[in-house]
């Protein structure tokens, strides 16, 4: 028991070190993340090597100032205070653009360089052409089909789930999770009807959704949140919140999901019973909820567990992965979250795991306790997914003695 208790410990402190360091990058980021964003494609595609004609060169030049300086511009007027839905939407679109343009200026102009160069193709000027045209054509390829991803109905990932302390009677539980939806700037109400149609399509027992509903305020947002109305589900709807309710009126999409039909999961819990057997399904606050300063909100896990059986499993629904580490320290059964999307478009992947102990899918963590990390069902900002496919999941609860079938 001290073994594991120790080695519990050292992770945890192995995660607050990592969370550390993050923070403190995290000071130098916003100044010099838009200069590093566009100025270093701009060396890449204009200056590299390759000697342009002037006007091409000056066009080139004048293009990306405009992105430097209109991308920090619209998504201040988009995700401030006036949210400005095409500033957001504007903003949004050159970030993901430039994030793409970054990544592959870094990779193909040093990767593909070196290799052509090793290879001895063409001279310097050719090879920076040929690094220019690779660059714009990969970009161009990702960008168009991170975009179909992003505005698709997610694909369904069906898994079976086996929990060791599930009774037979609540063994084939069928659990559809859907997270971070994000209705937003870009008006997605008919994909939000076409995800909950999907949904239904799958007989679950539980349906849940684990937060960042939306970026805006219930009222704002409310058309492309209605169709949540229509899931159904056997047994329950359960919701929690998100970080990005904490930046919208939290309390107004709790009050609108109550509304549409959902349970609100605020630091509680209610029983699901089938067969004779007893889940406790629970839930908490995201864990930005007491910095935001609304009354009662708050991540609070013995609150959620208060009153319930510890003899029985528990499934718990925390929008971010890192609360693991207090969900298993309780003897969580299995916790659901999202807020990582993936990474949403690579190598940001990278990125996530600094903060994170998971990025996407099944993990264990501690004795018992398994987490399950959603990719996601819609996008946040940029309306692109590279490599970070958006998902509806359906998790198949399994009892480790569950009866055989006839």
């Amino acid at each position: 028991m001290t073994d594991t208790s120790d080695a519990r410990h050292s992770e945890g402190e192995a995660r607050a070190a990592r969370r550390s360091v993050v923070r403190r990058l995290m000071r130098f980021v916003p100044p010099a993340a838009p200069v590093l964003l566009w100025a270093v494609p701009c060396w890449v595609l204009l200056y590299g090597g390759q000697r342009w004609p002037q006007p091409v060169t000056a066009a080139g030049t004048a293009l990306f100032a405009l992105a430097l300086v209109g991308m920090p511009f619209a998504m201040a007027r988009g995700h401030g205070r006036r949210q400005q839905d095409r500033a957001a939407i504007v903003g949004d679109t050159l970030l993901g653009t430039g994030w793409v343009l970054f990544t592959w200026s870094v990779l193909l102009g040093v990767f593909l360089r070196l290799a052509l160069t090793a290879a001895g193709v063409g001279e310097g000027q050719d090879r920076a052409r040929v690094v220019t045209w690779a660059v714009l054509g990969v970009s161009a390829v990702l960008l168009g089909w991170g975009y179909t991803e992003a505005r698709r109905v997610p694909r369904v990932r069906r898994l079976d789930v086996p929990l060791a302390r599930l009774g037979a009677g609540l063994d084939g539980l069928r659990v559809v999770l859907v997270t971070d939806t994000h209705y937003g700037p870009l008006d997605r109400a008919d994909w939000s009807a076409r995800v909950c149609a999907t949904v239904n399509t799958l007989d679950a027992d539980l349906v849940c959704h684990t937060g960042d509903i939306a970026d805006g305020t219930a009222e704002r947002r409310r058309a492309q949140a209605l169709p949540l109305a229509t899931v159904r589900a056997t047994r329950a709807r359960v919701y929690v919140t998100g970080n990005h309710e904490y930046y919208s009126e939290a309390q107004g999409w709790v009050d609108l999901m109550d509304e549409l039909g959902w349970e609100p999961l605020r630091n509680r819990h209610l029983l699901l019973e089938r067969g004779g057997d007893t889940l406790v399904v629970a839930g908490v606050d995201d864990v930005t909820a007491e910095s935001s300063g609304l009354a009662g909100h708050r991540a609070h896990l013995g609150g959620a567990l208060d009153g319930a059986d510890r003899e029985l499993p528990v499934l718990l629904l925390a929008h971010q992965p890192k609360f693991v580490d207090r969900a298993a320290a309780e003897g969580v059964d299995l916790q659901l979250s999202g807020h990582t999307h993936g990474g949403q478009i690579w190598p940001f992947h990278h990125m996530v795991r600094l903060d994170q102990p998971a990025l996407a899918g099944l993990s264990r963590h501690g004795a018992r306790t398994l987490l399950y990390t959603s990719r996601g069902t819609g996008f946040w900002g940029p309306p692109f997914r590279v490599l970070a496919p958006s998902e509806i999941t359906l998790l198949v609860l399994r009892a480790a003695q569950a009866p055989a079938a006839p």
